[in-house]
């Protein structure tokens, strides 16, 4: 599948993640532009349950750093966002809110994931680069506490951003054979997996920095079993998600 070449397109097209940056302050008129970016996402029903905390406080951005994994790229960065999922705000309104619903829970995430892409396209178009940082709940219950948020609300990501000091090669996608299905799921071709799994190796060996000799099934049993995080649900249900 192919696409008209315009200007938009083609800087989402060329995304990277960018984990090196220079000394270099984002100006106040590209924060505003990407803020303002992220606050146009599109919103579940108009609830508008999103929060981001904007991370200023140096001592408080190395301990997040710690906590996600010792992300040295985020003490770097210049600018920290966390992006959280927030039916507070909403619940003061409307005191009588029926929360805890999984649908809820859903709902934050995509909500709060929508609003960060949103402003990760932005930082990009303004020549800017970026790294998001999932690893922030690896210790999800210190970075509520250290970020102070009320019950039903909880952070879901963080993206770290500014000038690029150096950005990676484009990293291959899954062909649209594989990932885009008409009207029904369809199960991917091994042939196609496999020539994936090559053109990967490829890129491995070959990328600027951190080389390897792996395929991208490789990695996946690796990064499956490091991800799951089994105390999240626990912590979720205590900030009043997913009880019912």
């Amino acid at each position: 599948m192919s696409a008209t070449p315009n200007p938009m397109t083609d800087t989402l097209r060329a995304h990277t993640s960018v984990r090196a940056f220079t000394d270099e302050p984002v100006s106040q008129e590209d924060l505003e532009a990407i803020y303002e970016s992220a606050r146009a996402a599109s919103s579940t029903c108009f609830l508008q349950v999103t929060t981001v905390i904007r991370i200023t406080d140096k001592e408080l951005k190395a301990k997040l750093a710690e906590l996600a994994g010792n992300q040295k790229h985020i003490i770097a960065a210049p600018e920290f966002w966390v992006f959280c999922a927030d039916y507070h705000r909403d619940q003061v309104l409307v005191p009588k809110a029926d929360l805890g619903w999984t649908e809820q829970l859903i709902v934050g995430c995509v909500d709060a994931a929508i609003q960060a892409q949103n402003a990760f396209a932005a930082l990009e178009a303004l020549g800017l680069g970026g790294v998001y940082a999932g690893g922030i709940r690896n210790h999800i219950e210190e970075v509520d506490r250290l970020l102070k948020l009320p019950q039903n609300t909880f952070p879901v990501v963080g993206l770290a951003f500014g000038h690029p000091a150096h950005k990676n090669e484009l990293k291959p996608r899954l062909p649209a054979s594989i990932t885009l299905c008409e009207n029904a799921y369809q199960e991917p071709d091994p042939a196609e997996l496999k020539a994936y799994d090559e053109e990967m190796r490829n890129y491995y060996q070959h990328r600027s920095s951190n080389a390897k000799d792996t395929a991208w099934s490789d990695e996946l049993e690796r990064i499956l079993l490091r991800e799951r995080r089994p105390f999240v649900l626990g912590f979720l249900q205590k900030k009043g998600f997913a009880e019912k």
